[in-house]
């Protein structure tokens, strides 16, 4: 099985780990795959792609870290061929699923592993399970909370302060050294 984990990785951060260390275990990944979304369709991203992308391979050195040119889920499914896919997203993002250009398609192409954090009111998730018409190509896994955002590891160097806490010690450094995300 396939793991597949996407985002814009702006940049990738210790809550991003944690959701594939999780998955890894629950799951018993053969594969986990990091997909940078070089033009999400769903927000702006300041930085350029191939940045991002050294970014995720810096957090993920033991993982295939590759662009994703695709703008939607659904999209880059029917392009791509994997192994018993699997693609992991948040809970909060899976509360938003059926907004999701073609949910119905993504299911059809691949499981949902729906990363899960102790205190998500499970009824919005049960809810978003309840009108699929395959309920059963999606499952729930529990993270422990990690509560950090892309923005606050943004916010924070722009301010000058540390974000050891924030992100891998390799990630840490390629910001420094490419002077990423400061405002001066």
């Amino acid at each position: 099985m396939t793991g597949l984990l996407g985002g814009t990785f702006n940049p990738p951060h210790n809550g991003h780990l944690a959701v594939a260390r999780a998955a890894r275990e629950h799951f018993e990944l053969d594969d986990l795959a990091v997909l940078v979304a070089e033009r999400p369709g769903h927000k702006q991203v300041g930085l350029d792609a191939e940045t991002r992308l050294k970014l995720a391979r810096a957090a993920f050195p033991d993982s295939r870290v590759e662009p994703d040119p695709y703008e939607r889920t659904v999209d880059m499914l029917r392009a791509r061929r994997w192994l018993e896919p699997l693609f992991l997203i948040g809970a909060d993002q899976f509360a938003d699923f059926l907004t999701w250009k073609d949910p119905e398609g993504v299911i059809a192409r691949a499981r949902l592993g729906v990363a899960t954090r102790p205190g998500f009111p499970h009824e919005q998730l049960d809810e978003v399970v309840r009108q699929l018409s395959r309920p059963d190509r999606v499952e729930l896994f529990e993270v422990d909370p990690v509560p950090i955002s892309s923005r606050e590891v943004r916010d924070r160097v722009a301010r000058g302060e540390s974000i050891d806490d924030l992100v891998p010690p390799a990630v840490a450094e390629l910001i420094g050294s490419l002077g990423l995300y400061r405002t001066v």
